[in-house]
């Protein structure tokens, strides 16, 4: 570093192995999430054979733990000291429950109608208990990796193409794989195939917390319960982007969750392979995450010569208008459908990128308007609006398919099929457009995020003050 800066390990560039280990814990993450997220509520409904509004119902009831749940574990790990630090021991505690509580959710017992929605209240509960308590510490260790806000950028570059990995794993090899492990039966093939990334994600959080390190050291946290929150309520940019977050995960879980009805019922395709081990719904969902790891390497380069701000209102501009446009689309236009879903998911991944930068952004901010260090605090919100998002999101197609009387492996009805059509379409383009106008209000630019970085390098004396 030049002149007046004291370069020391703390200041010094993340290695690439570390930015890789970091990175690795979000792909373990998305192995889960993103294999919810596209075919947890078809696995319920179309599957194992529960009723699509008791799923969805169930997906939003249980979020009233969550609503505890997350700034809980924020809190927790906020005042957790330790050897390894505040948050990198819960990666480490919390892998093994994790890996074992995905397989029981698709364990799919042979259970009545009453039996199997006790058994998915209890087994999504506790997977989303246990997500919270990895994956709110995994969030909050991004912001204490480095004091250096372009580094932290670079370890949320690293994440999110790796996550993208994970989800563009699952699109591209899941339901062939459920197709193959369980010849012919479904139950017993989503049972395997989630087995199978049980495993892949409990080596890969092992080595995040293996590879990783924790730099910046807060003092002792020594307020209340209430100080911390009060500080929350304060950041505005936090409020605003807590809500953006509901709103994005929102729009594209309901995307994503309706594909394999839209594909199967609505174009007409079945499982046969059109590129290499892919059928149709498998190459859709592929390369949209394709297009996703392409948006997560190209954000940095982007924020070059735009701010994040300006950058996330066009992009949940560009993802809205690609989503309706696709309602005008004919269902027997695969290629042209195939494209703008492409350009969506592009999209998000510029996206999620942006996101979580900028939730490390608003914890410097309550940081340096407070003197406290409250990373875990302020990330628990990210991870309750990735799960509540998740929920709703996934709730709404439920919603919408009970609504039309939807009835699985059966043709369906012009009612259903346009029902079909709009939770696809018209209902997740909408989330994203109310995102770009909120995301109007967000006051955290680059400007003053340099003031709030300097000032808190002088304050920990990771820089001198002479100028």
């Amino acid at each position: 570093m030049a002149g007046n800066i004291q370069q020391n390990s703390n200041t010094a560039p993340l290695s690439f192995l570390e930015k890789v280990g970091y990175g690795v814990g979000d792909m373990a993450s998305n192995f889960y999430m993103g294999f919810f997220n596209i075919f947890l509520l078809y696995y319920y409904v179309d599957v194992w054979g529960i009723s699509p509004t008791g799923a969805a119902t169930m997906f939003l009831t249980t979020k009233v733990i969550d609503a505890v749940s997350d700034p809980a574990m924020g809190l927790l790990a906020d005042r957790t000291e330790t050897k390894w630090g505040k948050y990198r021991p819960y990666i480490l505690w919390m892998a093994i429950p994790y890996a074992l509580l995905g397989y029981l959710l698709f364990l799919g017992p042979d259970l009545s109608q009453t039996g199997k929605l006790i058994f998915a209240y209890v087994s999504y509960s506790l997977i989303m208990l246990v997500y919270t308590a990895i994956n709110v510490p995994y969030s909050a260790l991004l912001a204490v990796i480095s004091p250096i806000s372009t580094e932290r950028t670079k370890a949320t570059q690293y994440r999110f193409i790796f996550a993208s990995l994970g989800t563009l794993t699952i699109g591209a090899t899941a339901k062939p794989l459920v197709d193959f492990f369980g010849g012919g039966n479904e139950v017993l093939g989503f049972r395997l195939t989630i087995l199978l990334f049980a495993v892949l994600a409990l080596i890969l959080f092992f080595f995040t917390f293996a590879s990783t390190k924790e730099r910046i050291r807060p003092k002792k946290h020594n307020t209340s319960i209430r100080e911390d929150i009060n500080v929350l309520r304060k950041n505005i940019s936090w409020i605003i982007l807590a809500a953006c977050s509901i709103l994005i995960v929102v729009g594209l879980v309901a995307r994503i969750s309706s594909t394999a009805f839209f594909t199967k019922y609505n174009m007409l395709y079945g499982d046969e392979k059109v590129l290499w081990w892919m059928d149709r719904t498998s190459l859709i969902i592929t390369c949209g995450f394709v297009g996703q790891l392409i948006g997560a390497l190209i954000t940095p380069f982007l924020l070059k010569f735009v701010d994040k701000r300006i950058l996330m209102i066009f992009m949940n501009l560009l993802f809205g208008v690609s989503i309706l446009a696709t309602y005008f689309i004919p269902t027997d236009n695969y290629t042209l459908t195939l494209i703008l879903y492409s350009i969506g998911i592009f999209s998000f991944g510029v996206i999620i990128t942006l996101l979580f930068a900028m939730y490390t952004d608003c914890a410097e901010y309550g940081e340096w308007i407070s003197g406290q260090n409250s990373a875990g605090l302020t990330v628990s919100a990210s991870m309750f609006s990735l799960k509540f998002g998740s929920a709703v999101g996934s709730a709404i197609p439920g919603y919408i398919l009970g609504w039309y009387g939807f009835v699985k492996d059966q043709t369906q009805s012009e009612e259903v099929l346009g029902g079909i059509s709009m939770m696809w379409s018209v209902v997740p383009g909408i989330f994203f457009l109310l995102t770009a106008i909120l995301m109007i209000f967000y006051k955290l630019d680059g400007k003053m995020m340099e003031k709030v970085e300097q000032e808190l390098l002088e304050r920990r004396g990771e820089i001198s003050k002479d100028k």
